[in-house]
């Protein structure tokens, strides 16, 4: 089976990653524009932050045969530095219109504050203007209030609810998700989010329409092969296949298929890895390690499916 993971920091992680999660049977990634954990100061180091993502790491990607796609947005938590959050929204369009962009993402609130608002809008009507579907980022504290009142923006502002993927939902969220037309997404995410076996009761309650695994793995303690082992676990609890094909792969490529930047023959028919390719003179390898130039053909058998 392949999975695609919709959430996935991928600059924070090592190549190991790359190479686990491909072997688990990964074959596309999205990387959400996010918080790096300390606040940046300046516009000039998002400049950087964005074009790593819709550069290097496609390049890295592709180097261990998975195919990386990613959103471009202001995230919640530095939306509160308005003199910074100004520049970051001069300078989004233009990266949001290269290739490999999915998505307008991640956005939405953190603290719910007047600024939080101001930026969630003004990137709604950006990816309306630029017809691109929505990544939304709910709220960690107070989470069901905020994740209602960013359905009610997007309503405000017009968007269909179908662009709109509605991330990091749990049991107390998915319901109203689900019935307002949105996609709700569950990052599976360990100690916290949602585990797999929580997931997997989800799975059997709900069904499998418009919902999507993910992993949002980044810099804190997460699980790259997330998507993978929900996977694995499903299908050993009973969850039929289909449904378990319809919210590890298709519903992401049919939510972020619609920016027309994402398509599945990109990994069907994708280019022969050859590790001894660059990236503005750069490789991936170092020292005398011998280069990559085949398909990867192993898969992980996994031992531990449960992510608590």
């Amino acid at each position: 089976m392949m999975f695609i993971d919709s959430h996935a920091h991928m600059l924070s992680r090592t190549t190991d990653d790359y190479e686990a999660m491909a072997a688990a049977g990964v074959v596309a990634v999205i990387e959400p524009a996010f918080w790096l954990g300390q606040p940046r100061t300046h516009v000039a180091t998002y400049i950087d932050y964005l074009s790593s993502i819709v550069g290097f790491e496609r390049f890295r990607a592709g180097q261990f045969g998975i195919r990386h796609y990613c959103t471009i947005g202001l995230n919640s938590k530095e939306a509160n530095n308005e003199e910074l959050a100004e520049g970051v929204m001069d300078i989004l369009p233009r990266f949001a219109m290269k290739d490999g962009v999915v998505a307008i993402g991640e956005i939405g609130y953190d603290d719910q504050t007047e600024l939080e608002d101001k930026y969630f809008r003004l990137q709604i009507d950006l990816a309306i203007e630029l017809d691109l579907p929505v990544m939304i980022h709910t709220p960690h504290r107070d989470k069901k209030r905020g994740t209602t009142l960013s359905m009610d923006v997007c309503e405000e502002h017009g968007i269909d609810p179908s662009k709109v993927i509605i991330d990091h939902n749990n049991e107390e969220t998915v319901r109203e998700v689900l019935d307002r037309g949105y996609w709700a997404g569950f990052s599976i995410y360990p100690s916290t989010k949602m585990g797999t076996e929580r997931m997997v009761d989800l799975l059997k309650e709900y069904g499998p329409e418009r919902i999507i695994v993910d992993s949002a793995c980044d810099w804190g303690i997460s699980e790259p092969l997330a998507v993978a082992k929900t996977a694995m676990l499903a299908e050993q609890k009973g969850v039929d296949r289909e449904a378990i094909r319809l919210v590890c792969y298709q519903n992401a490529l049919d939510a972020y298929g619609q920016s027309g930047q994402m398509k599945e023959e990109d990994w069907l028919n994708p280019p022969a890895i050859d590790q001894r390719t660059v990236f503005e003179g750069n490789s991936i390898l170092r020292g005398q390690r011998e280069p990559r130039v085949e398909q990867p053909k192993s898969r992980l058998n996994m031992d531990d499916l449960i992510i608590e």
